[in-house]
């Protein structure tokens, strides 16, 4: 069941998926659309799923599941991860690779691997102030507070 993202409780689950490029706007129609029907039909166990989506900065996916009535299965997940991957081939994208890193350059949004990251906060090209996506916040409470942080406040903070 697809419903609007921010009519979704703070409680539910959250997956993030970091483009390694912005979505053009011919492809972030297509992209919508595409989430649309997937959510529509997304169930677990033949139990539908309360879920819905944004795409933030033209590249970054957040889909979240309420699972109060219905939680994510195995399958279920599998489903959406097929429906990523999917995605990654349509647009010759990467989606699903985690040991990449986005960061905020002023109002751009930069993508580097995680040892090109770690390489510019030794020669100080990134600091502990740099605003970067935790993408591991688990759910909509730490996706709205955590997601968008200072470097020292993320994970990341250890390469600083």
């Amino acid at each position: 069941m697809l419903v609007e993202f921010n009519s979704l409780s703070e409680t539910s689950r959250v997956w993030i998926y970091q483009a390694s490029r912005s979505f053009n706007a011919e492809e972030l129609e297509e992209v919508k659309a595409g989430l649309e029907v997937f959510i529509k039909e997304w169930t677990a166990h033949g139990s539908e799923l309360k879920a819905g989506y944004e795409i933030r900065y033209n590249r970054f996916i957040v889909i979240a599941l309420d699972q109060t009535n219905a939680s994510a299965s195995g399958c279920s997940i599998d489903a959406s991860v097929r429906f990523i991957q999917a995605l990654e081939k349509k647009y010759d994208i990467d989606l699903l690779d985690k040991m990449n890193v986005s960061y905020k350059q002023g109002e751009f949004v930069a993508y580097k691997t995680l040892i090109d990251f770690k390489k510019m906060a030794k020669n100080k090209s990134v600091s502990k102030n740099t605003i970067v996506f935790n993408n591991l916040v688990t759910n909509k409470l730490e996706y709205e507070n955590h997601w968008e942080v200072p470097a020292e406040e993320s994970w990341h903070g250890r390469f600083m």
